[in-house]
């Protein structure tokens, strides 16, 4: 299914995030890196930008935030002008595919559940000059967490993302593309819930009736749903994992 953005930002207007976290696991990721006095760091496809706030708050550095939706900028510009922040944290558009930083810019590098745009490896690989030496890199991206999944999910998988692997394949990964794994920890199912699947699926309840003479929209909305589904009945077997990482 083509990627319609406008719709795809009705969708998703104004929710509090554009993926699965919580600022308790911002925080516990944050927590394993080892100490470095206000450092800069990129938060990569930042969307409203609530982990954005929170990794200021929690550093005491200066944060950029980069996205290609404005509409997701905007909601963070009103959120840095709100915590007054303004002289710490800014919301830039810029992609991730082609940053426009110099080289070992940052301390740290921060993605969460953005990384599946470039592909798990490809992020790595590519955002790795950006960091400064022994800057560390902290992404959570979709992972299987037990084995032989059934094939109603299996299935799933293989047709939004085929990249998905286990917990143990990523961290070989991490290894050969010139980290050194610091920690990781899947998200709990909260949070799924609350601050994501929750508010988008009482939206969807809304859009089928605004959208309803629209087949492109309402194909749109039933993905959606789907997602939700699929996670609602076999979060058991996969999730979102947080990985933590030190450039070698």
């Amino acid at each position: 299914m083509d990627i319609d953005w406008d719709l795809l930002c009705e969708i998703h207007k104004d929710m509090p995030r554009q993926g699965s976290g919580r600022n308790k696991y911002t925080k516990k990721a944050f927590d394993m890196i080892p100490r470095i006095d206000k450092p800069n760091i990129l938060d990569i496809g930042c969307g409203p930008g609530m982990q954005t706030i929170a990794l200021a708050k929690l550093s005491g550095g200066h944060v950029i935030g980069i996205d290609i939706i404005q509409q997701y900028l905007d909601q963070l510009q009103e959120s840095i002008e709100k915590e007054h922040l303004q002289d710490r944290v800014e919301a830039v558009n810029q992609s991730m595919d082609n940053i426009q930083f110099p080289e070992a810019s940052f301390d740290i590098l921060w993605a969460e559940g953005s990384i599946f745009i470039m592909g798990f490896e490809q992020g790595l690989r590519e955002w790795k000059k950006f960091l400064k030496p022994k800057g560390c890199l902290a992404v959570h991206e979709m992972a299987w967490i037990k084995e032989n999944p059934p094939q109603e999910i299996r299935e799933y998988w293989e047709r939004v993302y085929p990249q998905i692997a286990t917990i143990e394949t990523n961290l070989r990964i991490i290894e050969q593309c010139g980290y050194r794994s610091i920690g990781t920890f899947p998200l709990p199912e909260d949070a799924w819930w609350e601050l994501y699947y929750t508010p988008l699926e009482n939206r969807l309840k809304d859009l089928r009736i605004k959208f309803k003479d629209n087949s492109k929209a309402m194909e749109m909305i039933e993905e959606s749903q789907l997602e939700i589904n699929m996670f609602r009945k076999y979060n058991a077997w996969y999730g979102s994992v947080f990985y933590v990482m030190q450039k070698q």
